[in-house]
């Protein structure tokens, strides 16, 4: 079959956020067939964002895979969110129906609610490790000043403060030796409104910082809160561009929620190989 013959249509949204130009910006590519896994790289890459959703409709939902420039990715809370977005705002969905999604990490769904679109994912706990000396060195410290853990995905390190969060400048050629998906550093927040801030780094998939990182809340979530004593939290990403994550503990599930903004719309040329 031609390419012609593929509705290529491409959006860039910003998610965890409800102005432009802030939150984790991701595109989505919704297509009427599937696309075969290198052509979706290459599109990745042309992007050039942390990641790029690709929805296929399904009869009982739609097919997801996310795809940074370098790699695909088994789980991804921004692009999900940026998906069920589209779907709605563009009436492959109804607003009142759930988005339900097929992917690498299993059924996710999502759905509109007054505080914006709620996801509901498999919780990632992470458990004590030992952290690794290039972990550690790559960030400026020695292996057991920090509290380090880890879970399938990534390692988390929990710092004493928000100021020691926000002043982590790391090595990103060493970290990138790191062998796993990436790096969550986080610390109870010092304002108010939130529980506990993050920042996300992982080089070693061609995103040296992501500026919200939904997935990495899969792991927060529990983290904080058992220590906390809550179900319901909120986190801020405290990134460059920043942004606001409100999640809630359901046993082995996470509910993550945040909003959703628009800011571009492409046609893909039809004779792309």
């Amino acid at each position: 079959m031609s390419p012609e013959v593929f509705h290529q249509e491409l959006f860039q949204v910003d998610a965890f956020t409800d102005k432009p130009f802030h939150g984790n910006p991701a595109a989505v590519c919704v297509l009427s067939e599937p696309r075969e896994e290198a052509w979706m790289q290459n599109v990745a890459m042309e992007m050039n964002l942390s990641e790029t959703a690709f929805i296929i409709p399904r009869q009982d939902g739609f097919t997801l895979r996310w795809f940074t420039p370098a790699c695909e990715v088994d789980l991804c809370g921004h692009a999900t969110l940026a998906g069920a977005h589209i779907l709605w705002e563009t009436g492959r969905l109804p607003q009142e129906r759930e988005a339900r999604f097929y992917a690498k990490s299993g059924i996710l769904t999502a759905k509109r609610s007054e505080e914006g679109i709620e996801m509901d994912f498999p919780a990632e706990p992470a458990a004590p490790a030992d952290c690794p000396l290039v972990l550690a060195e790559a960030l400026g410290f020695s292996s057991g000043e920090i509290e380090c853990f880890k879970n399938r995905m990534d390692y988390l390190l929990a710092l004493e403060s928000e100021e020691a969060l926000r002043r982590l400048q790391p090595d990103f050629t060493r970290l990138a030796q790191v062998d796993m998906r990436g790096v969550i550093a986080t610390s109870p927040s010092s304002a108010v409104e939130y529980d506990f801030v993050s920042r996300f780094f992982a080089p070693g998939v061609g995103v040296n910082e992501d500026p919200v990182t939904g997935s990495a809340h899969c792991c927060l979530a529990p983290f904080w809160g058992e220590r906390f004593r809550k179900d319901s939290l909120t986190g801020y990403q405290a990134s460059k561009r920043g942004g606001a994550v409100r999640v809630q503990c359901k046993g082995d599930r996470v509910l993550v929620t945040g909003r959703a903004v628009t800011v571009m719309r492409i046609r893909l040329n039809d004779n792309l190989g």
